[in-house]
């Protein structure tokens, strides 16, 4: 395909594929972080922590994430709270996935035997060691399929980054189809990316 001889596409869609991919990298680092502890929050003993954490964890499945996109964009800024652009997109997209992987959390530990925790306790362990030692380790062999998926999912929905142009790969698309007044070639090229990159 002669669109991959030209240098400007080929820079752009490196850039991209870099950008793309350190913004979901950072995302599922910190989103796991994020949701571990509303995780936590939500099976604490303590009431209010987990009506605290379940509200959170619904408001952010039961909206759009251009909607917390726009609203850490656009509506921060508004109340003075100022950050970066980019900044303030990263910060919707942790916020997002941590919801998701606080459930994901949640089921994983949940579907540890009930058994392993009694026995944990039999032989002396406390509650954190208990979690620590025996509950997370199996919980985190549970859950390991989810949380690639929710990577998966992460890599693809950074295409709506485009909206604040931060340089992702959709980003790239509009410069090379600005640049080069192409449109399909180069959305089909960045379609296998996606595809390569989700599909590993």
């Amino acid at each position: 395909m002669k669109l991959l001889q030209d240098p400007l596409v080929v820079k752009a869609f490196l850039g991209g594929l870099q950008v793309t991919l350190l913004f979901s990298a950072m995302t599922v680092f910190m989103g796991t972080v994020l949701g571990s502890v509303i995780c936590l929050f939500k099976m604490a003993k303590f009431k209010p922590l987990g009506w605290i954490a379940t509200a959170y964890i619904e408001i952010i499945r039961g909206t759009p994430l251009l909607l917390q996109l726009y609203f850490f964009v656009f509506g921060l800024p508004a109340v003075g709270i100022d950050l970066k652009e980019s900044t303030a997109v990263l910060v919707a997209l942790v916020v997002n996935s941590s919801g998701y992987v606080a459930e994901i959390m949640r089921s994983g530990i949940q579907a540890v035997d009930s058994g392993q925790t009694e026995a944990a306790r039999s032989l002396g362990l406390n509650g954190t060691q208990t979690m620590i030692k025996i509950v997370l380790p199996q919980a985190i062999k549970n859950i390991l399929p989810s949380l690639a998926n929710e990577f998966v999912m992460i890599v693809k929905e950074t295409s709506l980054l485009s909206t604040f142009f931060v340089g992702d790969l959709m980003t790239q698309y509009r410069v090379i189809n600005g640049a080069r007044y192409l449109v399909i070639e180069p959305l089909i090229i960045i379609g296998v990316i996606y595809f390569v990159v989700t599909f590993t």
